[in-house]
């Protein structure tokens, strides 16, 4: 089959592999559209990712497909069965699991490869996070729901409160997802904060009350403190994952807030934090990484419901061939997401 592999930084080559076979508990799709993603251009920029992935490796992580084989002792699935997975489960026995803190779990089966024309799913994946896709719901949308889950995992763990006054730092496919759930599921009122014309004006259909283009702006912090009466944001999040957008989005919260930090920095970097305001302000910093098998149902759910326009987010329907082009554009942010036919 054909499939693309990662070797390093900005190294991403279409190779013909064997083609997947189940083992026992496992299933093989044969993927239709697979999504690309800000993580998978961080890592594709980076090289690698601390956890999910190390290279050379079958690259991708978003995906749906068709189930078109099943190995031993594999229930309740058939061949032709159109389903999404996730990208991971918890091993739901560890320390972590057993106070359903599965996004911990030390020993989460990570699975990557949906860039390609088959994918093989592990069986603790199978078993856990393999869903089966509404039929009324087209594939590039259903394939965000890995995403989508990482989101409202965030939201679930920043404290929000119906109205809460919320800056969203970061106008990427995350950043703009925070955007569409707080404004539509928490009626928050949604500062946006990006660096890019066309994306601030999706955050505006997605429903931000305001948007900001940060290359215009000197102090995002005094910016946010002039719309909140002087005080500052009741939750920030951070969705661009650079160190000093993070003490940015500390400095742009009121006594009492909730900081997200959701967007993961690069390996080694560090912050500087004054302990005079996280004490006296009585902040709350949150670290959220990935999801858990809950929020990956309830995303699935939020997108079959279509009630927000997440179709705003994809940009283009490509084949495999040009996986490449769609990354360079993610990196000179023509595009938001594309979606990847491996079989057109």
């Amino acid at each position: 089959m054909l499939a693309a592999l990662l070797y390093g930084q900005e190294d991403l080559r279409l190779e013909e592999v064997a083609s997947p076979i189940p083992a026992i508990g496992e299933v093989v799709l044969k993927v239709q559209t697979a999504t690309t993603c800000g993580t998978d251009l961080k890592v594709w920029r980076r090289g690698g990712h601390a956890r999910m992935l190390q290279p050379p490796t079958l690259f991708g992580h978003e995906g749906v497909g068709e189930i078109v084989a099943l190995g031993e002792k594999v229930t309740g699935w058939s061949i032709g069965d159109r389903v999404v997975a996730n990208n991971s489960a918890p091993c739901m026995s560890c320390f972590f699991c057993n106070r359903c803190e599965y996004s911990l779990c030390p020993n989460l089966t990570f699975n990557n490869g949906t860039f390609a024309q088959y994918l093989k799913i592990p069986a603790a994946i199978v078993q856990h996070n393999l869903l089966p896709v509404p039929a009324n719901l087209p594939n590039a949308i259903a394939s965000i729901t890995e995403p989508l889950a990482c989101v409202l995992h965030g939201i679930a763990c920043s404290n929000v409160q119906k109205g809460d006054r919320v800056v969203v730092l970061g106008d990427g496919a995350i950043g703009l997802m925070f955007v569409a759930v707080l404004a539509h599921q928490y009626a928050a009122e949604v500062f946006l904060f990006g660096g890019n014309v066309q994306r601030l004006q999706i955050g505006e259909e997605l429903g931000a009350s305001r948007t900001f283009n940060h290359h215009q702006l000197t102090d995002v912090p005094s910016v946010v403190r002039n719309l909140t009466d002087g005080w500052g944001a009741d939750i920030v999040i951070e969705a661009t994952g650079i160190p000093a957008v993070w003490e940015s989005a500390i400095a742009s919260g009121r006594p009492g807030a909730t900081i997200n930090l959701f967007g993961g920095c690069g390996r080694d970097t560090t912050i500087t934090v004054s302990t005079e305001q996280l004490h006296y302000n009585a902040l709350t910093l949150k670290g959220v990484f990935h999801n858990t098998p809950a929020y990956v149902r309830d995303a699935l759910s939020l997108l079959a419901s279509q009630s927000i326009p997440f179709e705003l987010l994809i940009n283009d329907h490509r084949p495999l061939k040009d996986l490449e082009q769609a990354f360079q554009d993610m990196k000179h942010r023509k595009v938001i997401k594309v979606a990847i036919e491996p079989g057109t």
